[in-house]
């Protein structure tokens, strides 16, 4: 029973989503031991275990880049009404002065 204002709480978007898949899918991909526990096909002479590996590591990059990108594009959606409330033109024009 207190006054104080209540906690926000974080919105699930698809933006969002797909943010948490792009982050989440090297995990997946790495942790399930047992798809890429062989040895062929061979690439460039490489075994399947490590080439597979050294890609994720390219594609872990690339998958976190674009994560970033649109947590960016999320964070600039979700400021622009608030700043559209909070800017008032009536009090805007003549510095904040109530008449």
């Amino acid at each position: 029973m207190s006054n104080a204002p209540e906690a926000t709480r974080a919105v699930v978007t698809p933006l969002r989503v797909a943010i948490a898949l792009c982050l989440a899918a090297p995990f997946v991909a790495l942790l399930w031991v047992g798809s890429y526990a062989k040895t062929d096909p061979v690439f460039i002479g490489i075994p399947f275990f490590y080439w597979y590996q050294m890609l994720w590591v390219l594609l872990s990059a690339a998958l976190t880049m674009t994560a970033y990108r649109l947590w960016q594009r999320d964070q600039r959606a979700t400021r622009a009404p608030q700043a559209a409330r909070t800017a008032d033109p009536a009090t805007a024009e003549d510095g904040g002065a109530v008449k």
